[in-house]
Parts: C-alpha cells; structure tokens; sequence
C-alpha cells in the first residue's frame, strides 16, 4: 500500500474472506491487519476510500465482543485522516455511543476511544458542536466509571476542551460535573516501579483545572469544598483549598454569594486551629483570592456590596482577639486580616481603618517588649501592604492619616533596649521609608540619626547590621539626606576614632564605621562622598602600630569591596569607582613597598593585605564597558611593564617600579603582580592587554591567530629549559600549570603538548609530588581567575574531554612506573575522576576500577581521600559493577577505618556504608565480618567518626531484614 501497488480497498477485497468468516477470531485478525495498515497509511488515503472505510468499521461495530478492539483502532487511524467528509466525524461517534459500552472494554481499548474523541474535537470542531448537548451527553457515557489513571488523564483534558472551546453543555451541567468531581480529591499512590510514570500530582492538577475551568459548575463544587474543608485528611483540606483559590480567578459574586459565611466559617477555623503550617498557608491565600474575586466585582446600584460585608465579617470574628489580654490569637487573627487586606486597595482601607488605630493603641497599653514586639510586627505586615498600591493620596491612606503615631511608635522600637523589638522596628523603618511622602524632612533626619546611633553604637552586632542593611535600602530613595546628613556624620566618627587612643571599642566603632560607609554606598552620588573618606582612611593608615595597620588596611579593602559590588551595575558609579580607586590603590602599594615607610610597607605587602585588595580590584573592572576598560588597560600595563607612574596620584616615587626585572631587592615589587592579575584576569574578551595567573589569564581570551602562536612558543621556551634543571623548576611549574589550564579550558590545541609534559613530570622524582597536586588545579574551579564571572573563555564539557585524551596515558604511565612515583599517577587519576560528572564516571568504570582499587593501597593519604569520595558515590550509582569487586571493597574499606587520618577514617566508613546499596545476596556473605570490624571505630576519639561508625554499623545490621 505504501508503495502504490496497491490499494487499501484491493487490500480489503483480498481479505474479503477472513473479513466475513463465521468464526468471530478469524474476522477479528482480518480486522485487525486492515486496522494496522491504516495506522501505517492513513495519510495515503483518498477520500472516497476513508468514506467506505467509514461505513464499513461502523457496521463492524455491532459485530462480536472479540472485534470491537480492532475495530476501534481502525477507526482511530481514519480519525487522522484530512480528507475526512464533512459529517463522517459525528456519524462514528453516534455510532460509538450508541454501540460500544466504553467502560466494558480493556484500558488500552478505552483509551482508544478517547484518542478518537479528541482527535476530532482537533479537527472537527463545528461539525462536533452541531450535536449541540447529545456529544457531551454521549461523553458522559463513555467516561462514567473511568478508573485507570492513564485514561482519565485524556478524559479530564476532553472536559477542559469541551468548556474552553465553548461546546454546548444543556441541560447536562450537573452530570458533567458528578462525572468528574466524583475523583475528587484524588487518592492514588502509583504502583513502584510504575513504567507510565503518572504521578498523583498529575491527576490532582488535571481534575482542578476542570472543576475549576467553568462558573456553571460553581452551585455543585463550593458545598463540595467546603465538605472536603472539614476532613480529617489533610491532603484533601489542601487540595479544597488550592482548588477554592483556582476557582476564585474565574468567578464572580453572584456564584459565590450563598456561599461566603460557610467558606469564611472553614478557613477562620483551620487558621485558628490547625497545626499545620501548610494548610494555615492555604488558607490564607484562599481567602486573599475570595478577596480579590469581591473586589472584582463590578458593582451596580441594585446590588449588595458583598465585599463591605465580607470584610465586615472578617473584622467582626478577628479584631477583638488583636485586643485580648494573653495573645493568644493575636497572630492568626492578624494573618487573617492581612490576606484580605492584601487583594485590593478598598479592602486595604477597609481592614486597616479599622485596624491600624487598635494597634497603635495596643502598643501603648502593652508595655512589655515581647508584646510590643508583635503588635510591632503585625502593624509592619499592614504597612508592607500599602507598597503594593504606590503613592496613594493622603486623603485615601489609613497609614498618612496616622502618620505621626506611626512614627513615634517606631522611633520608640529603635530606642528600647530589646533587640528583638530594635530589630523589627527597623524593618518598619525601611517599609515607612519606602512609602512615598510618609516621612517628613524632619522625620528623615530622625530616621538618619537612629540609623547611624543603631549601626555605630548599639552593643548587639544584629541591630547594627540591620541598621546599616536599612541605610543601604533608603539611600537610594533619599541620596540627598543621607549623603548631607550620614557621610558626614560617620567620616566625624572615623577621625575622632583614628585620634583617640586605641583600644578594643574604638576599633570597633571604626570597623562598624568603615563598615556603614560601604552599606549606605547605593547610590552614585553617595558613592562620590563616601569613596574619598575611605581612601583618605587608608592614607592615615602609616600612622599607629605595625599590626593595626595591617587591620586596617584589610578593614578599608573589605568597605570599597563591598561598594564595587553596589556599584557595578551603574555605568557611571562603576567608572568613577574604578577610575579613583585603583589608581589610588597601586600608588599606595607601589610607594609604600619603599623604605620610606618601612612598618607600614611590610605590612602592606604581608599576603592577607595583598588578598584584601585583590579582589576590589577585580569587582571594580569586571563590569566595565570593553571602551571604558581599553582606556584603563592602557594605563595598567604600561606601568607594570615600563614603570609608567604618571597617572597615579601622587606620583613622585624614590625608586622606579620594575616588578618583572631580575634582583633581589625587587621582590617585593613582584608581589604587586598579585594587583595586576586581579585587573587583567577581570577584563571583557575584547579589551586587547603578565606571574602565572596574569599571563593565564591572558592566553585564555587572547584572539585565535598567530600573535597567539607566538606569545606561547615564547612561553614554552622560556619554560621547558626551566624545568629541566637549575633553581627555578618550581615557579616554571607554576606557570606550566596555569597555562595548561587556560589553554584547556578553551580547547588549545597545545594544550595536549603541555598535558603530555606534566605527565612525563609524574615521574620526576623532584617536581612529581606537586605536579599530582597540579591535576587537582587544572580540573577544579579557580575562585579568582578562568572562570567565567571573569569572562573567561570556558568550553562546556572540557572536563570530559580531558577525561577522553589523558586518563589512558595516565593508566599507561602508572604501570610503566617505578615504585617511588607509582602514587603520583594515582593522585593525579584521583583528582581528574573525582571532578568528573558522575555518570561519564559510570559508563569508564569497568576500566579504571582495578586501578581505584590499587589505589586504596597507596600510602598517600591525599590519593586514599581522593579515592574513597570517588568511590562513595559509584557504589549507589552502579551496583552491579560494584558488586563483582565485593571482596576487594570490604577488605580495604575496613582496613583505612583503623587509618591515622581522621578524614580518611570518616571517609572509609561512609564507603562501607555505601556498600548496603549493593544486592543483599552480595552483601550477606560478609555481614558478620563487618558488623565486628566496624565496632572498633564505635571507640574512637574523634565524634564524628564515632557518628558515622553508628550509622554505616546500624545499615548493616539491617541487611537481610524483612521488608528491607
């Protein structure tokens, strides 16, 4: 048939006889070949052809029980055919419902018959809505007494299509409605192992989207609701109320009217009694969207406002208990009157009207901070909700027309010396001052004032980091107030602190200083004041002891980190940023390396310093636009390279600046690479630009080409000498190292030629112990360099890749290897597979386990680490390659529990733990030697290993167990 050879009907007259055959069997095969054709061929068919085909499968519908299978799928196949004849589409399925009892049929058959429906409500969809309400009555029939999961899936998505596409319904609402509201709420727990994975959730969202999908079938469904509200079951109180807040988005006041005071009775219920913090949860927002459906609403001039008396309700049941002397439904009450308060602006004042005075109130006559902590907090969750609604007018906002109640009651939470309460006040203090026109100038003073009292001079470091995280939240709102009124006031603060002597307190209120300059920094006219007080802070730094300087130094790096990052998504807040703090940075460390300042230059250059300014100059260039950064480049490396001072302040220096000249009395200027490689290594791909980072750094984003080619010929030449012999193996390793890595990364194609050399170095007997260690550098991610924040030139999948081309000559080289360096190759497998993506480990494994296995030997605890957290994983993710090795993994896994390293130890036992995953047949055989061996450990000194000594004994006592 496919061919054209012949045709479907030839093919129906060559199966004339089987076709009309007596025996119900044999016309059941016969029918069933034709049927398997046209599943095949239905696209090949000619009109003419399907109309015969039609009338011919629906006589055979009254044929025998044994047909009617067959039958059904020949016409599912007609079902798809385009050239289906106008009116053939309602002519199968009256002869469906009429002939064929659906739910008498087998699953797969059943299915069938939905497969038929909805293939022509796809298609047919005028024709079908010309039956008018017998299609749906006919659908009903069909589905009535569904069970199997699969096909009510199909059945519930037919009865979504039949109300969303507007089909016509009748007089057969209800029985629609029995029909599927007789699954709800849906108990099904899937079989294991269940191959169709259909999940109970599946079911639940597919019914809730039909009951919830019409108005009409609102006078069946809410008194249903509210039942299933009053269960026992709290699965079915959560599928009510998730079903109730989807059926809200659709209905209107008239379907919900008769219903309101039982559905408001159920959820002021549960909120007051559940325990559950689900269900209270659902609740709430239940009520929120029969809020928002009130508020909805239109409202005409004959018609009961029914959300005034809904809410009149609401307060009517819960403001009384805001008033109770224990408190004891303070907080349900309040959730209550939040989430209706919540859907829309009328209800926002009708709630907080009534609400808000009591409150304030409240707060007065309470006078212990606990109490007053939770009216606070109550209060704070109104005003949260006056955000969503933007600048309301003063005469229309509960909250202005209380403006200075408000006001003092949050001024006197600042000032109580609770923390608990200062700490809720403040969150009030950003909700009021993000509510626009609420606060006064003179209110915004105070504001500042509490603020910077709060954040420099409480005792309790919580109320003054919430202060400083409230100042950094408002200054964008008021740049003008905080940048004229708490700049200065905290760069006052940090001169008289450097000028009093130093003692444990001025040190803090210095560092909590620095600290609130950088947390206000949030917006760029703040950012221009408070950057220069902290630079001149850390030009005073020469002053005071050796170690305090360095303190400080590090305290001030860790400010301007934290305003780079504020700053980075303004163009002109990152620039200025950039073009002042740098410069100022590289002036000091270059002048202050001299010995001039001896005291102060070694402490600037102690590596903790050094650390601290690494990244600010990192945060400060990642973000610069490719033209802004080309300016800075042509700057930066100038002055590494030829000592071109000119553009730092302050540029008259005793010595010139030579980093990368030979001499010992310039080491301490090639430190300062460090500042170098924090810049070049954060620069966008297409800014054209060295330490072995640096230069790393450099040859990942550097263009393909032959300027490339070069740079590198250079380097390895450079190198390879180096590494042979002489005084310098390691820093030429260090710097193979970092290469490799960056020319890894983006798939080099040297990269191969310098892996091949670290693996030739394995062997060395010298430089072989940290080129193992250098494997573990090329594989993980590198927190200040080549990764992609820093715009680094990372090729997904290179770990595998890498996987693919080194780890046979990793295998090779460790068996051609002497004893002495036979433990570097199995460092260096450890760390590349144990940074492997788990299931590429899996599909190798067969390969490298006897290797992994040898390696358990190995004496370096680093490999034997490395090996068992490899492992671990692999016993739960392929047991049954495991379990051919039991013998092996039981010997050397009790073995490393008795190891002098306790993380081995931990380790080892967390392996033989792992091991119940594998087959209890397995297992069992070793049960015994285990359980003895691991009652040692149950002794030891460490408590962690004793903890999961507990465990992995506890797993293995259970082996074999019934029901296991």
């Amino acid at each position: 048939v496919k061919d054209g050879s012949w045709t479907v009907l030839q093919l129906v007259e060559a199966l004339g006889s089987c076709l009309e055959n007596t025996d119900p069997r044999t016309r059941g095969r016969g029918i069933q070949l034709l049927s398997q054709v046209l599943l095949q061929c239905y696209s090949l068919l000619q009109a003419k052809e399907v109309l015969h085909l039609v009338l011919f499968y629906e006589n055979r519908l009254q044929d025998h029980h044994l047909v009617i299978p067959s039958v059904l799928q020949g016409l599912r196949a007609l079902s798809m055919c385009e050239v289906l004849s106008p009116g053939l589409a309602v002519s199968v399925l009256k002869a469906i419902f009429q002939e064929v009892h659906v739910q008498s049929l087998m699953q797969l058959d059943r299915h069938t018959v939905y497969s038929i429906i909805t293939n022509f409500m796809g298609t047919r969809e005028e024709e079908l809505k010309g039956l008018g309400a017998d299609f749906t009555f006919g659908f009903i029939q069909v589905m009535d007494g569904e069970k199997d999961p699969r096909n009510l899936l199909v059945a519930f998505q037919i009865v979504r299509d039949l109300i969303a596409k507007n089909y016509a319904l009748g007089p057969f609402v209800e029985e629609l409605f029995e029909v599927t509201s007789c699954y709800f709420p849906i108990d099904f727990t899937p079989p294991p192992n269940d191959p169709h994975g259909i999940q109970r959730e599946d079911l639940i969202l597919s019914l809730r989207a039909v009951l919830s999908s019409t108005p009409q079938f609102a006078e069946f469904l809410l008194p249903l609701l509210i039942e299933k509200m009053d269960s026992d079951l709290q699965s079915a109180k959560l599928d009510s109320l998730q079903t109730l807040t989807a059926c809200c988005a659709i209905y209107g006041q008239k379907e919900l009217q008769e219903f309101l005071p039982s559905l408001w009775s159920s959820l002021r219920r549960e909120v007051f009694q559940t325990a559950s913090e689900k269900v209270e949860t659902e609740c709430l927002t239940a009520l929120h969207a029969l809020s928002v459906c009130l508020s909805r609403s239109v409202l005409s001039s004959d018609t009961e406002d029914l959300l005034d008396s809904f809410l009149s309700n609401i307060l009517q049941d819960c403001r009384h208990h805001l008033c109770e002397p224990d408190m004891k439904l303070v907080w349900p009450s309040a959730k209550l009157l939040q989430a209706a308060a919540g859907a829309s602006l009328r209800a926002y004042h009708c709630i907080t009207r009534s609400v808000l005075p009591l409150l304030l109130e409240q707060y007065i006559k309470h006078p212990q901070s606990s109490q007053r902590r939770t009216i606070l907090e109550m209060l704070l969750g109104f005003l949260e909700l006056q955000q969503k609604w933007g600048h309301v007018e003063e005469d229309e906002s509960t909250p202005l027309s209380l403006q200075d109640r408000v006001c003092s009651v949050v001024f006197a939470a600042l000032m109580d010396p609770s923390v608990q309460l200062q700490l809720v006040g403040i969150r009030a203090l950003t909700v009021l001052g993000s509510l626009q026109g609420f606060l006064s100038p003179s209110d915004l003073e105070l504001v500042v004032d509490h603020l910077i009292r709060l954040a420099l001079h409480e005792e309790d470091s919580q109320s003054s980091e919430a202060a400083m995280e409230a100042a950094g939240s408002l200054a964008p709102i008021y740049p003008k107030v905080f940048s004229g009124r708490m700049v200065p006031r905290l760069e006052e603060e940090l001169q008289s602190g450097q000028e009093e002597e130093s003692s444990r307190d001025h040190c803090s209120r210095q560092q909590r200083c620095l600290q609130a300059l950088a947390a206000v920094s949030t917006h760029t006219s703040i950012v221009r004041e408070t950057v220069p007080v902290l630079l001149q802070h850390l030009r005073t730094v020469q002053k005071g002891s050796e170690a305090k300087n360095a303190q400080d130094v590090v305290s001030v790096c860790q400010s301007l980190h934290r305003v780079a990052l504020q700053c980075q998504q303004d163009v002109e807040g990152c620039w200025y940023y950039h073009q002042t703090v740098v410069p100022c940075l590289l002036a000091m460390a270059v002048a202050m390396q001299e010995s001039t300042y001896p005291l102060l230059g070694k402490a600037l250059l102690e590596e903790e310093v050094l650390a601290a300014m690494v990244p600010v100059i990192s945060a400060a260039t990642t973000h610069l636009s490719p033209e802004l950064a080309a300016q800075s480049a042509s700057h930066m490396v100038p002055l590494f390279l030829d000592g071109e001072v000119s553009f730092l302040p302050q540029n008259s220096f005793p010595c010139s600046f030579q980093p990368f000249e030979a001499g010992e009395c310039l080491e301490a200027q090639r430190r300062l690479v460090a500042l170098l490689m924090a810049f070049v290594c954060s620069l966008p791909h297409n800014v054209t630009t060295t330490a072995a980072k640096c230069f790393a750094g450099l040859v990942n984003k550097h263009p393909e080409g032959q300027q490339l080619d070069e740079i590198l010929q250079l380097a390895v030449n450079r190198m390879e000498p180096s590494l042979v012999e002489g005084p310098r193996r390691t820093q030429a390793l260090t710097l193979l190292l970092w290469v490799t890595k960056a020319l890894v990364l983006r798939y080099h194609p040297l990269s191969s030629h310098l892996t091949d050399k670290l693996l030739g170095l394995l062997g060395d007997s010298e430089l072989g112990p940290a080129v193992a260690d250098g494997f573990f550098l090329l594989m993980a991610e590198s927190p200040d360099v080549l990764h992609k924040g820093c715009h680094a030139n990372v090729r997904i999948m290179f770990r595998q890749r890498f996987f693919t081309d080194n780890v046979p000559k990793l295998v090779q080289g460790f068996h051609g290897a002497g004893p002495g360096v036979k433990a570097n190759y199995l460092k260096a497998l450890s760390h590349v597979l144990n940074h492997l993506p788990k299931p590429v480990l899996v599909t190798e494994l067969p390969t490298l386990l006897s290797l992994l296995l040898e390696a358990l030997s190995c004496s370096d605890r680093v490999v034997q680490l490395s090996t068992l957290s490899c492992l671990q994983p692999l016993l739960l993710e392929a047991p049954q390659i495991m379990s051919l090795h039991i013998d092996t993994l039981v010997t050397k896994f009790l073995s490393l529990t008795s190891s002098p390293t306790m993380a081995v130890r931990i380790a080892a036992l967390r392996c033989a733990h792992a091991l119940t995953s594998l087959p209890v047949t397995v297992l069992l055989p070793y049960k015994a030697r285990v359980i003895r061996a691991l009652a040692k450990p149950l002794d030891d000194k460490k408590r962690l290993v004793r903890k999961e000594a507990v465990a992995a004994r506890g797993e293995w006592f259970l082996v074999g167990s019934p029901g296991r």
